[in-house]
């Protein structure tokens, strides 16, 4: 049996779409050529005598492929015994039925529901209706043009100006999408596979409390399986320097970590950042305890060896480290004097030691003294240092540090490095600099934010969103470590359009996508706002005057029309209409016979009218929800003349 399964592993080693790019044998690709009856892998099959003679029954003469035991033989454990053996399995997330979510093919299509209106004597956004949302797991052998590139429409250029219609586009254009995430990052795939430097994304954290739209309570694995699709797709657009970075809370952080252990290597992780996202102002800190006030940022390259990560710095408070000061600056070092900073605070105020000070300030001595020792030293940093044992010093440091401790109260020099008792010097000087226009001292950058405030955030860019909306000043944090001006940013889960926002204040290539119509709160709204000089935010920090410019445009909706119309009936005639439409235009699943919902029409009008619509919606086509790239001159689509040389020139085909 051994050599058969080497016999099966040389076959299909034939087929370049079996092995990856470092030589891995691609198990799941393999899978779902047998699923869907690949032509190109019977034909492998059938050239091969054992493997002809064990996968293919002969009847009346027709050769008919057994897929399911061919399933059963790349599944097996004795298959590839280099990496899956009896003795060595494969560990990771898995959905209900056992299978890894990280092998699976499958693809999460979310539909996403309006939030309701709040009716009379609710007050609070908790107090919602149950509303009905949709979601779908396709498997391998339902996907079939899902995630065809699609066709663009109404492209419109947004600048100084206002808009216009357009029906080109260029490689310097910031792009908004509004469609079905997956299937536009599919779409981007052909123009920027490698191009994108960083991806920033808030997805649903599956809370069942989110503020979004998005249907925010999935199980589990549809939570993960509807990720995993996603940031497949951002990897592959990913530069080989590129980074993302996921925002998420406790709920789902673990998993959605091995997720990504899984996807994007555990190799090229580079940290988790914990950030305060609250404070105990709120009830919460009545009902809970610890109360929870942070969420997480995680953050991966996609080749950590080349990564681009930048030296941040924020802002801190003076530390009484540096308190000695040089009096004699000016002079040779040799001849430095360097006496305590209290020392000369005392005697401003005429005293001469810490006792008379206590007795001239009181109980709050301290703090006055450091006030103004902090004012002091800010006017005086040149002169300010602190004194340091040096980590790592070369030979000669250490010849010289001894020769000082010898000769006391005396500066020597080498190179840059400034050594007293045994000590070296540190400027204060040298931990200054500009953070958001004002000189101040600083420290590096951890992974521990608590100096970015969410409060006050409703209506930041001008579009309302109560809850959910991530301060443009977290986002140009992460820009400052991830990227350059010249770089292209991402995030397809934009929302309200904070990262396209920022990205335009700093004169920023971006690309957003989002699926979601919020009217006048949402990315389309906000961007124009930021073109007409919007003063919130980042603005004033970056001197922000307005002007740019970005194009819009939306996936060519198909079935996804008749999506909306099922998510807006309100009665059991406007659905039956919906599903009449449905049989004859064929835009229902391959899988469904007419025959047989007609033969259980009792069954159908039992059901209440939610289960109706999740009814039409899961016998609707799937793979039609908005028109392909390939159909572009399909007169019954109906794709205008100006569409079609809009997208023809985005995939720079026209």
């Amino acid at each position: 049996m051994a050599n058969f399964y080497e016999t099966v592993l040389t076959v299909l080693k034939a087929d370049e779409r079996f092995i990856a790019e470092d030589g891995t044998f691609l198990r799941n690709a393999v899978y779902e050529a047998a699923m869907k009856m690949d032509e190109g892998l019977i034909r492998l099959l059938l050239a091969n005598d054992e493997t002809r003679t064990r996968f293919f029954m002969e009847v009346d003469g027709i050769k008919v492929f057994d897929k399911i035991g061919f399933a059963w033989v790349i599944n097996n454990r004795q298959f590839l015994p280099d990496s899956y053996t009896r003795f060595k399995n494969k560990i990771g997330l898995a959905d209900e039925t056992g299978a890894l979510i990280s092998a699976a093919g499958q693809v999460e299509l979310v539909f996403p529901y309006k939030d309701c209106v709040l009716e009379g004597g609710q007050t609070k956004e908790d107090q919602k209706r149950s509303e009905i949302f949709y979601n779908e797991t396709l498997a391998p052998d339902e996907v079939d043009r899902l995630l065809y590139p699609k066709v663009f429409s109404g492209a419109r250029l947004f600048s100084s100006d206002g808009s216009q219609s357009i029906d080109s586009f260029n490689d310097t254009d910031n792009l908004i999408i509004r469609g079905n995430n997956v299937l536009a990052l599919s779409s981007l795939c052909g123009r920027y596979t490698n191009r994108i430097q960083f991806i920033y994304i808030d997805p649903p954290y599956n809370t069942a409390n989110d503020s979004f739209k998005y249907n925010d309570s999935f199980k589990r694995s549809t939570w993960l399986s509807f990720m995993k699709t996603r940031i497949q797709y951002a990897r592959k657009l990913l530069k080989e320097s590129g980074v993302i970075a996921i925002q998420i809370n406790y709920k789902e952080y673990s998993y959605l970590k091995v997720l990504c252990d899984d996807l994007l290597g555990e190799e090229n992780y580079i940290t988790t950042v914990t950030i305060k996202t609250a404070t105990t102002a709120s009830f919460r800190a009545i009902n809970d305890c610890p109360v929870n006030v942070s969420e997480f940022i995680i953050i991966y390259a996609k080749n950590k060896a080349k990564a681009k990560i930048k030296p941040v710095y924020v802002a801190c408070d003076y530390s009484e480290d540096y308190g000695s000061y040089i009096k004699n600056y000016n002079q040779d070092c040799n001849s430095w004097e360097i006496i305590p900073v209290d020392n000369l605070i005392y005697e401003a105020e005429g005293v001469s030691s810490w006792q008379e000070y206590k007795r001239l300030h009181g109980e709050n001595w301290k703090e006055i003294r450091y006030k103004k020792k902090a004012a002091f030293c800010m006017e005086n940093s040149d002169r300010i240092v602190s004194l340091n044992t040096m980590q790592k010093p070369s030979q000669e440091i250490v010849r010289i540090v001894e020769q000082s401790k010898k000769e006391r109260n005396k500066v020597f020099q080498v190179g840059t490095t400034y050594i007293y008792n045994g000590r070296t010097l540190a400027f204060f000087s040298k931990k200054l600099r500009e953070i958001d226009g004002k000189i101040t001292p600083t420290e590096i950058l951890t992974n521990i934010w608590t100096d970015i405030s969410f409060l006050s955030l409703g209506n930041e860019g001008g579009v309302d969103l109560p809850n959910g909306k991530k301060p443009e000043k977290l986002i140009q944090r992460l820009f400052g470590l991830f990227t350059d001006s010249e770089d292209i940013i991402m995030d397809y889960h934009l929302g309200t359009g904070t990262t396209c926002a920022v990205a335009h204040k700093m004169g920023m290539h971006y690309i957003g996508v989002e699926q979601l119509d919020y009217g006048q709160d949402d990315s389309l709204v906000r961007l124009q706002n930021v073109i007409a000089g919007e003063q919130g935010g980042i603005s004033k920090f970056v001197d922000w005057q307005g002007g740019g410019s970005f194009v819009y445009c939306e996936l060519a909706k198909l079935n996804q029309k008749i999506v909306e119309k099922i998510e807006a009936a309100t009665d059991e005639v406007t659905l039956s209409d919906i599903y009449d439409r449905m049989v004859k235009s064929g835009f229902i699943s391959y899988k469904v016979n007419p025959a047989d919902i007609d033969a259980a029409v009792d069954d159908y009008a039992a059901l209440s009218l939610d289960d109706k619509k999740r009814f039409l919606m899961e016998i609707l086509d799937k793979n039609l929800l908005y028109v392909n790239y390939c159909d572009i001159d399909d007169e019954e689509f109906g794709i205008s003349d100006e569409d079609k040389a809009f997208t023809r020139r985005f995939y720079k085909e026209g």
